[in-house]
């Protein structure tokens, strides 16, 4: 097959229509929705009683490989709306008549597949003899146009490329990424309760002390960096955000008023209205600015359960915001000196590859002066420029209120992950009527940036833990060492060493159960210690203790030389000892 003959698109979302053919020939009385590609492949939503399972999957590739050797033809035509409307009718394709009622346009757009027959705008591979490389990989719930009101659908998600390799390097993609899921090896950071409230996280002691190691380097950065740390209530008055508008434009994601002497008050969807009021608490001049406010401020949005995911998808989630008040002149700068100092943050993390998008003025609806959105637009493109890091322009993409940049961040498995933003508001200073006086004493409206570089702390912690598979670079690690004796005689020994290592503030614990050394060590592997002290009958004498890291011995070392390897690894972010 010639791989130019067609986008990957293209035969993706041929494969979608050949699966749900197999599908029609296997089950009775399927109903389909739609089955569109996606950026890893394909899947087709179907309505039908028997319930798919995996196991059901070799089935239907089997059917699939059939059509392909078959050769079925994929026929396009066009049908007038009220015929098209009585041919699904004629079927029983609710989900197609829905779609078709939806339509402006006079006639329809089919493709036919043997007897399958679809409603779209293709376009298709000729023939189903063309997908040749391709798997079945997912079942998963869907409900209609993703609104839990309507039914909940089968989905089925398949993958297809042009070559074999391909399709076994994505195979074999999926697999590592199965294995380092946050969901399964991050079960000692964090658990959801249903009887909690889905998507709402509960922070495990790992968690927490992983949490904190994260917020305390974020803080110290940020004071180093002449940011002012602030706290802002977690409710508000209604009126505060009728004021910000996320009242009027934003309701369906907040959550429903409380009633507190009368008044109705909500929890807070985003920390930008209270970092706005604590700058207007007080008179700002020019001599002030810039004025960097910054919190790790908790939100609360409404997300729907089928979109719920782990750490990456929740309804409560902390925001590393930073509000920055700026004189014009002051914007370019700035700009640089919030990018460059972002760039440094995630790094820390390990993370320096990088996709940056910056999206620009929309063409109709925006807020501001066209000359205000020109320098704002020209000092994110020199930003990231400064760092010789390239950029894509999404032309129109930026939001009513401002331009701004968006980082990706690439994992080790080659991902790339949402993370950081800088955004221009012109909206808000507006709104609330936010001023600084200028050195003529007159009163003048600041530009305002908002600033996340984790974005959410949660999601961040899930892509950090699938980084580095919950092995974390020993200053992050919740458990840098744990110490294990090998008889209780040992124990004596074992609590001084512990004693010393803890007031060094080395995150250390103690395992003395009754259990065999091996045991032990396969223990703390498994509960991702970073590294294992041991203390038998030489190191008790001697005053040492015996490390090894999750693989192999590294030698023994006394209290004081233990102590400033930990520490050293500590300050330069080393990932091991």
């Amino acid at each position: 097959m010639n791989e130019n003959k067609y986008s990957l698109d293209t035969l993706r979302h041929s494969a979608a229509h050949i699966m749900a053919y197999a599908v029609q020939r296997l089950y009775k009385d399927v109903k389909f929705a739609i089955g569109p590609s996606i950026e890893n492949g394909f899947y087709y939503d179907f309505d039908l009683e028997t319930a798919i399972n995996p196991e059901d999957f070799k089935k239907i590739s089997d059917e699939i490989e059939k059509i392909v050797k078959e050769k079925v033809p994929f026929r396009r035509y066009v049908m007038k709306k009220d015929k098209a409307l009585e041919f699904f009718a004629a079927k029983g394709q609710i989900y197609k008549m829905e779609l078709i009622n939806g339509i402006t346009d006079e006639e329809v757009t089919f493709y036919e597949l043997g007897d399958f027959t679809d409603m779209c705008r293709g376009p298709h591979i000729e023939n189903a003899h063309e997908l040749r490389n391709f798997k079945l990989i997912d079942i998963a719930g869907a409900y209609w146009r993703g609104s839990e009101k309507n039914k909940m659908l089968q989905r089925i998600y398949g993958t297809a490329f042009f070559t074999k390799d391909e399709l076994m390097n994505y195979v074999k993609f999926r697999e590592e990424a199965k294995k380092r899921d946050h969901r399964v090896i991050g079960k000692h950071l964090f658990s959801i309760h249903p009887e909690s409230g889905a998507g709402l996280i509960h922070w495990h002691p790992d968690g927490a002390q992983l949490l904190d190691t994260i917020e305390s380097f974020w803080k110290k950065e940020h004071l180093l960096n002449g940011y002012q740390l602030v706290r802002t209530p977690h409710i508000a008055s209604e009126e505060l955000y009728r004021i910000s508008g996320h009242l009027q434009n934003y309701a369906d994601m907040m959550y429903s008023s409380m009633d507190i002497e009368g008044k109705p008050y909500r929890v807070r969807p985003m920390n930008c209205p209270g970092h706005i009021k604590i700058y207007s608490s007080s008179l700002h001049s020019y001599r002030d600015l810039p004025v960097r406010i910054a919190e790790l401020g908790t939100v609360y949005r409404f997300e729907k359960s089928g979109v719920l995911h782990g750490l990456l998808r929740v309804r409560g989630f902390t925001i590393d915001d930073a509000h920055i008040i700026v004189e014009k002149e002051q914007v370019m700068e700035e700009i640089c000196r919030v990018f460059e100092f972002t760039l440094k943050i995630l790094s820390a993390f390990g993370f320096n590859e990088f996709k940056v998008y910056i999206s620009t003025r929309p063409e109709k609806k925006y807020v501001g002066e066209l000359k205000d959105w020109l320098v704002a637009e020209e000092s994110l493109k020199k930003a990231v420029e400064s760092k010789k890091i390239e950029y894509e322009i999404d032309e129109g993409g930026g939001a009513f209120y401002g331009p701004k940049i968006d980082v990706k961040i690439k994992d080790a498995l080659g991902r790339f992950w949402q993370c950081s933003t800088i955004q221009f508001d012109f909206n808000l200073p507006e709104r609330f009527s936010v001023f600084y006086i200028d050195e003529k004493g007159e009163k003048k409206t600041p530009f305002m940036i908002h600033r996340a570089i984790f974005g959410s702390i949660e999601r961040f912690v899930g892509m950090l833990t699938e980084q580095y598979s919950a092995n974390f670079p020993v200053w992050l690690s919740p458990q840098q060492l744990r110490i294990l004796t090998i008889s209780d005689k040992h124990e004596p020994a074992a609590e001084e060493m512990l004693k010393k290592l803890v007031n060094a503030g080395i995150r250390a614990s103690l395992d003395s159960k009754n259990l065999s050394l091996n045991k032990k060590i396969r223990n703390a592997i498994k509960e991702h210690v970073s590294y294992i002290g041991i203390i038998g009958d030489k190191e008790a004498e001697s005053g040492r203790i015996s490390i090894r890291d999750r693989k192999a011995d590294i030698g023994s070392f006394s209290s004081d030389e233990l102590i400033e390897k930990f520490r050293y690894s500590c300050e330069t972010k080393a990932e091991k000892l």
